[in-house]
């Protein structure tokens, strides 16, 4: 099911403020909450932080007065949206188990993406950001045991592969090497901006999420690895942002920033079954049609533009979650070894020259030893083995996976090696806190 967006006239914006009774509601109970809620929940709250982010940019470069008032307005709303929203979150959900939720959708939505995404450069793109996220998880999975004594399937209820993926001590790059060719504004689709635009909120939450929370264990191995891992999330930003169009005026990026909302909350809206979220998802696709009309008026006055020319005259769908297991084994068994050539485009390791950029970072901020390495060694000092959610024949292919993925140049002095692995996957079950 489809519909056109410009022709919704949803909810008029002076109609839109809430009580506080209204903008904080009960949050959902995370032992039965569908991990899909929970994925939903998250990005929605990335998707409002950056509409609100934006908007107040906007502000800050506009010398118009009748516009900053426009813009001030809609962002106020924003700002309550994303407070009901987040705070759908409980209070007795530990950080770790919020962090396998936001690597879920890290996971799953960029799946998604990469295959509903028409351009093969940015769908190459989303690959590559994609097995990074799944390392992610797997190295935060271990840590969630250690910690809490919590099975990842307590969050991601089978939905979400955990094993080893592009070993994150390698995604350390030297910042230019993650700039990419973007797409032009004129010839790309709708589904490509929308596909991007959610991604760069998804991915700029969860850098917001690890340097806001990781410092609230006291663990000094485990508030290293989420500084890591924050870093990469820094890059991934820097990467998907690159794919969009700097040449698109502020209006148009308005306009788009209000389109991808529709479509995000009319896509949330269609799969929900919590019923207060898909309440609050109806409830707010029918503010963001309201601030979507509002743009394309001002598109139309300022610009002189049919802001169909710029977003079509349907609703994509960029963000429906399912399990997207088969699509990821087979990006992690055929791009392990992918890396950014430095040029805009994508090589392997043995293709890369001893003087790749990103070498000289990894050796800067790996020289005293990776935090993502470390876990692996904690765990498999704990229990002689990682914790691993996934079937025999993947875990099996573990660590031909690691050899495959690791780079020889600029590795951390504590790397876990081929060799140690290996003892690791055949020492015992994948989930032995099952015995």
């Amino acid at each position: 099911m489809t519909f056109n967006p410009l022709e919704e006239k949803g909810i008029p914006l002076e109609k839109q403020v809430r009580s506080w009774h209204d903008i904080v509601k009960r949050p959902f109970d995370k032992h039965s909450v569908d991990c899909y809620s929970r994925t939903r929940q998250i990005l929605m709250n990335g998707i409002e932080v950056e509409a609100w982010n934006f908007k107040h940019n906007f502000a800050r470069c506009c010398p118009d007065a009748d516009l900053r008032k426009i813009v001030a307005l809609s962002r106020r709303i924003e700002d309550m949206q994303q407070t009901t929203v987040n705070w759908m979150t409980p209070a007795c959900q530990s950080v770790l188990e919020t962090t396998l939720g936001y690597e879920q959708v890290a996971v799953d939505l960029t799946a998604w993406l990469a295959q509903n995404e028409p351009d093969e450069y940015v769908k190459a793109t989303f690959d590559m950001g994609l097995l990074e996220d799944f390392d992610h998880l797997y190295r935060y999975s271990q840590w969630a045991y250690m910690i809490h004594g919590i099975d990842p399937d307590d969050i991601l209820q089978g939905m979400t592969d955990v094993v080893i993926g592009r070993p994150t001590q390698n995604h350390h790059n030297c910042s230019g090497v993650r700039l990419l060719n973007h797409y032009d504004k004129e010839s790309a689709s709708p589904q490509t901006k929308v596909n991007i635009y959610t991604l760069v909120s998804g991915e700029q939450q969860t850098h917001n999420f690890y340097a806001e929370h990781g410092m609230m264990y006291a663990n000094d191995d485990l508030r290293k690895t989420y500084g890591e891992i924050c870093d990469v999330e820094e890059e991934h930003v820097t990467m998907y942002e690159s794919l969009i169009d700097p040449n698109e005026t502020p209006l148009e990026k308005l306009l788009l920033h209000e389109f991808t909302e529709v479509c995000t909350y009319y896509n949330c809206y269609k799969d929900e079954k919590h019923e207060t979220l898909k309440q609050i998802w109806e409830e707010f696709l029918a503010f963001e049609l309201g601030h979507l009309q509002i743009a394309s008026d001002l598109i139309k006055k300022y610009e002189g533009r049919d802001p169909e020319e710029i977003i079509g005259n349907k609703v994509v769908l960029p963000c429906h979650f399912e399990t997207q297991k088969t699509y990821v084994t087979n990006i992690l068994e055929n791009e392990v070894d992918k890396r950014h050539d430095g040029e805009g485009g994508y090589t392997t390791i043995d293709e890369l020259p001893d003087d790749w950029a990103s070498y000289r970072i990894q050796e800067i901020v790996n020289g005293e030893g990776a935090p993502s390495e470390k876990t692996i060694e904690l765990i498999n000092t704990t229990m002689d083995t990682d914790i691993v959610t996934a079937d025999d024949k993947l875990r099996k292919k573990e660590p031909e996976l690691l050899e495959r993925g690791l780079e020889e140049i600029a590795q951390a002095p504590n790397t876990v090696t081929v060799e140690e692995y290996e003892e690791m996957v055949k020492v015992k079950p994948s989930r032995p806190y099952e015995m």
